[in-house]
């Protein structure tokens, strides 16, 4: 563990802005060299350096003591409670402020569109009840869409998730989420690498997408379009050695852009949930299966229905009716309509109907 001081400094240089730079050089640097001088001597300007020393005898101190306030710590590297995995980046966070419990289970990052359809959420929701049944942590940004389904997901079985903040912990973003939040404080835990008082400016989140993507086994792609920060994320798993699944998507909807092309360029198709874990070497849980054998019967050919009715005709949770009808849709068994309802795709050949 790091000596208080040397904790402060890091802390510091978060403050002073160091930026890239100077979380690479300390990257570098060896546990038991003193901070300042590994990083002076890789060419880090001495001005930042001695910013960085000042603010450790005032502004870190307080700023950590406002996080402990309201629940949080600061944690850095040397500390049992870092994660691991992060060590390994070129780019690690000088530190972390954390809020509830970090665990040693494998992770997986859902990430995707904040616009996502009725689809793309069912998926995220699904695939976090998967991860969370087989005690597999759900990592994602809790922003709207695809994160925080895939969150609600694996908290609604129990299960572990971590949300990446691209602001301090002073600060709910977006501010819809402060439930959400508390949610994920008791059932896992809220990161971020920014100081009490930060902002949720725009840079702050492809940014905070490396840490996304190091603390995870795989990152899945739910839904994205062409220029979205979820795609940020995959490039920066693949870079750092990690998984990338992509769900595919309707060649009609724009959301569905960021996957299929992460798919024609090399990553993983996720079609169930089983592919996700076939990728990450886990084993799937045991799922009642009963409700999704007999899903076919759910839907009469020639009605829509929407999926809250098919829940209550399946008399099945809604876990089990999105796991049956995502298997059905991908078997082209049923399709999914511009209005969100389903329908049976008919069997019978176009002279009969």
């Amino acid at each position: 563990m790091y000596h208080s001081d040397e904790r402060f400094l890091r802390l510091g240089f978060v403050l002073a802005g160091g930026g890239a730079a100077v979380r690479r050089a300390a990257a570098q640097a060896r546990p038991d060299e003193p901070l300042a001088r590994a990083l002076s001597a890789v060419g880090i300007d001495r001005a930042v350096i001695d910013v960085a020393a000042g603010l450790a005898e005032g502004d870190a101190r307080t700023s950590c003591e406002r996080a402990e306030a309201a629940g949080w710590r600061w944690i850095v590297p040397g500390d049992a409670e870092y994660p691991g995995q992060l060590l390994a980046l070129v780019d690690a966070p000088l530190g972390l402020f954390v809020c509830g419990r970090l665990d040693d289970n494998p992770a997986v990052a859902i990430v995707g569109s904040r616009k996502a359809t009725p689809y793309g959420c069912q998926v995220a929701r699904l695939l976090g009840e998967e991860l969370g049944g087989a005690g597999v942590v759900t990592v994602s940004g809790m922003a709207r869409g695809v994160d925080a389904e895939a969150h609600r997901g694996a908290l609604s079985v129990g299960g572990a998730s971590w949300a990446v903040w691209g602001c301090g912990p002073d600060r709910i973003y977006p501010p819809e989420h402060v439930d959400l939040a508390a949610e994920l404080a008791a059932g896992g835990a809220l990161i971020t690498e920014y100081p009490p008082g930060t902002p949720p400016r725009k840079h702050h989140f492809p940014e905070r997408n490396r840490i996304l993507a190091g603390l995870s086994r795989a990152v899945v792609v739910v839904e994205a379009a062409a220029r979205s920060g979820a795609l940020i994320t995959a490039r920066l798993a693949a870079e750092e050695g990690r998984e990338v699944l992509a769900v595919p998507g309707s060649i009609f909807s724009e959301y569905s852009v960021g996957p299929n092309t992460l798919l024609r360029v090399g990553a993983r198709p996720l079609l169930t949930p089983r592919d996700l874990f076939d990728a990450i070497g886990v084993e799937a849980p045991v799922r009642n299966t009963v409700a999704v054998e007999g899903a076919e019967s759910w839907l009469v050919e020639g009605e829509a229905m929407t999926l809250d009715e098919i829940v209550g005709r399946a008399g099945a949770t809604l876990g089990e009716v999105t796991a049956g009808l995502l298997e059905l849709e991908l078997a082209g068994k049923i399709r999914r309509l511009s209005d969100g309802r389903y329908s049976r795709v008919s069997a019978r050949p176009p002279e009969e109907r």
